[in-house]
């Protein structure tokens, strides 16, 4: 890993095509993108789901918002997505593995990530996106077993 690359793991307790959906459904969206602290309004994602098609998003919180404008690079469901914010140059590779009963692992790798998301704030606001999923994967769970 090089210093404007940032790696992310992660193993959620859900099947892997639920995972799939989460990341690439502007209603699940909706339920956990960006950081403790934002709302993403459904009316601010956009999902053109096939390389070339658009990923935007808007991130809305009490000091400010903060909009994504990126193009899908490769989408082979339910296993890689990835997108380019061409503003940036940051690149997003997400790889879902399926682990059977144990879950989905998940990694996600940031290339070109600009200087003001290399400091430690923004990678744990990061993290808590991730702790969002998994409490809204948690939630979706919760919801089937009722």
């Amino acid at each position: 890993m090089n210093d404007n690359e940032l790696v992310y793991r992660r193993v959620l307790r859900a099947p892997r095509e639920r995972v799939w959906r989460c990341l690439t459904e502007p209603a699940e969206l909706a339920q956990f993108w960006g950081p403790a602290g934002m709302d993403t309004p459904i009316e601010g994602i956009v999902v053109e789901l096939h390389p070339g098609g658009r990923f935007e998003t808007l991130m809305v919180g009490e000091h400010g918002s903060y909009r994504m404008v990126a193009t899908f690079t490769e989408v082979v469901a339910p296993e890689r997505l990835a997108w380019l914010e061409p503003a940036t140059g940051m690149h997003t590779t997400s790889t879902l593995t399926d682990l059977g009963d144990d879950g989905t692992a998940v990694v996600i790798r940031q290339r070109n990530v600009p200087e003001t998301m290399l400091v430690p704030e923004a990678r744990a606001g990061f993290l808590t996106s991730l702790d969002r999923l998994e409490q809204h994967l948690a939630h979706l769970e919760e919801v089937d077993r009722t």
